[in-house]
């Protein structure tokens, strides 16, 4: 006993010890009633401070671990030694929901190919912790401490930070939103906001609309809430209209889900005159609209497309679910709901209900940052990194695979589609023996479909792996073909 301490660096070696001795008495290495050794032994033992002891055992004393009889020494306190537990092994399996059931079976991350270690990987659309600029994060961390450290480390407000909710607003009126009747919730990142809007919506209909192929996220929350999805066909300018007034006229939906900017998985933008078209047709059929307000700064050409809530004008039939996690810091988990007033009041509760509310130091942080005027700076950096990278990814994908149909106009990820009778879950099993993954497309369809297509995020790709891992894919998809 006592051989196996190991202290570690940079942590004060007072608290290694006192969790050291804890450890020993929980695992009944040490008993009730056991006299431990005196500072002095135990210092030497451990190799350290006699000091680090003394506080340790003052520490654990404090803590009920252990009680001092008078010249005697320090012994292990009976109350600290855990009692022989009751033993109780319970099958799970059986005691679970279909909910969660469906969420495991639907859970990518676990089910999924693993990328090993120097696997190429065009998996990810995550944004690139290179760029991060560190220095602005940790200012706007102190900024904010020193204002207001005390309130942010307590319970904070469901609807949402104020300063951010203001800042937010006025983030989304520069967009073109008309904000008359409208308020906004903070969120845990976009799929919190999703979750909640979903479980606020009624299900008399139990179906949603949305674009086919859609959000892979968004499709597996729909089914976890229990909708029937109904996936509605993509053109190069957006969602086919001809085909959403034909599903519109033939049922009643609850809702529709679309993404009309660099939409996951195809990267398309949707045309501002089908947003206006779009925006029509829902409004003749009174069918809310939920927008994902998905990758909106990264693009890397043309102008500004106002999102369809600002489309809208004053019409209350859109909720935006926005979030920064595609362009910045998706570690801090701040996200949003911007909608009609009276329905945001409905969410809160449900926040509130559920989380209580998000990280307010998260939202601090970011709103400081946003304050001190670094997001149109990291934009701007991004921007050019992402868009050198976008192009280089489109001229491999036009050297090595010339015969696939190539989509995206920005973001952070391009959309493949081969033959009809092509599979790339084939080629992806060919491409990871060679060291090379990617997504395969069939994940994005509501109706089976797309086994031809797959996804190439490049966002966290050297520009080097960009071309040996599509060339790789090349290659492999040549092999199949013949």
């Amino acid at each position: 006993m006592y051989h196996d301490f190991e202290p570690v660096k940079n942590r004060p070696v007072y608290i290694q010890v006192m969790d050291y001795v804890k450890r020993l008495i929980t695992e009944g290495a040490l008993l009730a009633h056991q006299k431990l050794p005196s500072t002095r032994e135990l210092s030497t033992l451990l190799r350290v401070s006699r000091n680090s002891v003394i506080e340790a055992y003052t520490r654990l004393e404090e803590d009920g671990f252990l009680y001092v009889a008078n010249n005697q020494g320090s012994f292990v306190a009976a109350s600290s030694v855990p009692a022989e537990p009751p033993v109780c092994q319970l099958e799970w399996k059986p005691r679970l929901n279909e909910r969660a059931s469906l969420a495991e079976e639907l859970d990518l991350m676990k089910h999924g190919i693993r990328a090993g270690k120097g696997t190429i990987s065009f998996t990810s659309i995550a944004p690139d912790e290179k760029l991060f600029d560190l220095d602005p994060v940790k200012r706007a961390f102190l900024d904010r401490m020193a204002v207001e450290g005390n309130v942010l480390l307590n319970y904070g407000y469901a609807k949402g930070y104020k300063p951010l909710i203001d800042y937010l607003l006025q983030y989304m009126s520069h967009k073109g939103v008309d904000l008359h009747g409208k308020d906004l919730l903070v969120t845990s990142g976009f799929t919190e906001g999703l979750d909640i809007v979903l479980s606020a919506l009624s299900r008399s209909n139990g179906a949603i609309l949305c674009e086919n192929p859609t959000h892979n996220t968004a499709i597996k929350n729909f089914k976890l809430h229990g909708f029937a999805i109904t996936g509605i066909g993509m053109e190069p300018d957006g969602v086919h209209l001809g085909e959403l007034e034909r599903a519109l006229r033939e049922r009643t939906y609850d809702c529709a889900y679309f993404v009309p900017s660099y939409h996951n998985p195809t990267g398309i933008v949707m045309s501002p005159e089908k947003r206006m078209a779009l925006m029509r047709l829902m409004a003749r059929y009174q069918v809310p609209v939920i927008e994902d307000g998905f990758n909106e700064e990264l693009r890397y050409s043309g102008s500004h497309v106002a999102p369809l809530i600002a489309t809208a004008g004053r019409g209350n039939g859109v909720i935006y679910v926005g979030s920064f996690s595609k362009v910045l810091f998706p570690g801090l988990r701040v996200g949003w709901v911007l909608a009609d007033r009276e329905l945001i009041g409905y969410l809160e509760s449900l926040k509130r209900a559920r989380t209580i509310h998000t990280s307010t130091i998260d939202q601090a942080i970011l709103y400081q940052y946003l304050y001190n005027g670094n997001l149109d700076k990291y934009v701007r950096k991004a921007r050019a990194v992402y868009k050198r990278k976008y192009e280089w990814t489109l001229e491999c994908c036009r050297t090595y695979l010339p015969y696939a149909q190539v989509s995206g106009d920005g973001g952070l990820h391009l959309f493949l589609t081969f033959e009809e009778s092509f599979r790339t879950r084939e080629l992806l099993a060919a491409c990871s023996r060679k060291g090379v993954i990617f997504t395969p497309g069939d994940i994005f369809y509501t109706d089976g479909k797309g086994g031809n297509t797959l996804r190439l995020g490049f966002s966290r790709v050297s520009d080097e792996d960009i071309a040996k891992g599509i060339r790789i894919i090349g290659e492999q998809a040549e092999l199949l073909r013949s």
